[in-house]
């Protein structure tokens, strides 16, 4: 096996996801991320949320560009044009970070990617948008092998306290050990008008889970309805009850989610 000449830093390594490494350096780097593992893993969940990104902001790119952004491509003086670039480069990178800040898109520049319907009583539905963000949230969140959560399991009354305190709420993370989920810990995303909670679970061979709690539903969608849609490979079973929307995602079967998304919503996670 090929010995790296010099220790692999964490530049070269996101260097190797992106592709800036020279030849013989990416060998190398290859050579150490196969004797680390846990570290390779690492790399393949910053590359899936690479695509993620990609995914998500490739359409914008057939988009037609609006008549006033064609009016103003076309300034009488040069140093117009200068200001038009700045401003152009300084919206591709907010429409960035918007998204990470966010966890949300346009829905004309996100759409749910339908796999085939699963067999059961709940076909997919195209997703409500804080299901879509639930979803996204999951993708981005769940792989990570570090740090997957802001406050650990091991917290958990901190971690109770400091939801309720930022959604304004009192918020309880509901206990699944009984339907084989253990609780990883939970982290607070920014939603579209305030925060929202992500807990994170996991099953005994490491499958994750996540359950999304927002208060940003409109009272004319107060429903218990369960609904279910995929976004990719993400199952998520999503409803609302009163102002609160709460949305399940997993990788793992539509039946088994289900079982979880029945349990989570007959305990009390509005205390």
């Amino acid at each position: 096996m090929m010995n790296p000449t010099h220790t692999v830093t964490e530049a070269e390594l996101h260097a190797s996801i992106d592709g800036q490494l020279s030849p013989g350096r990416r060998l190398e780097v290859e050579a150490y991320l196969a004797a680390h593992p846990e570290e390779a893993r690492r790399m393949q969940s910053y590359q899936a949320q690479k695509q993620a990104l990609r995914d998500l902001y490739n359409p914008v790119l057939d988009e037609k560009i609006s008549a006033h952004l064609q009016y103003a491509a076309k300034p009488p003086r040069p140093w117009h044009l200068q200001r038009i670039a700045a401003g152009i480069v300084i919206a591709i990178s907010s429409a960035g970070s918007a998204w990470v800040a966010r966890g949300l898109a346009d829905e004309n520049t996100l759409q749910t990617a339908f796999i085939q319907p699963s067999v059961g009583d709940y076909a997919p539905h195209k997703l409500a948008d804080f299901a879509r963000r639930a979803a996204v949230a999951h993708v981005v969140y769940s792989p990570d092998t570090r740090r997957p959560v802001e406050v650990g399991a091991d917290q958990a009354k901190q971690l109770e306290n400091w939801l309720s305190n930022r959604l304004g709420a009192p918020i309880k993370p509901p206990s699944l050990q009984s339907v084989g989920y253990t609780l990883i810990g939970g982290r607070l995303l920014p939603g579209e008008r305030g925060p929202v909670a992500q807990l994170m679970y996991h099953d005994a061979s490491g499958q994750r889970l996540t359950l999304y709690v927002t208060q940003e539903i409109p009272s004319t969608q107060a429903t218990t309805d369960f609904q279910f849609g995929q976004d990719g490979p993400v199952n998520v079973f999503y409803w609302v009850d009163k102002s609160m929307g709460y949305a399940i995602s997993s990788g793992t079967a539509q039946a088994d989610l289900l079982r979880v998304a029945k349990f989570v919503h007959q305990q009390k996670i509005m205390m």
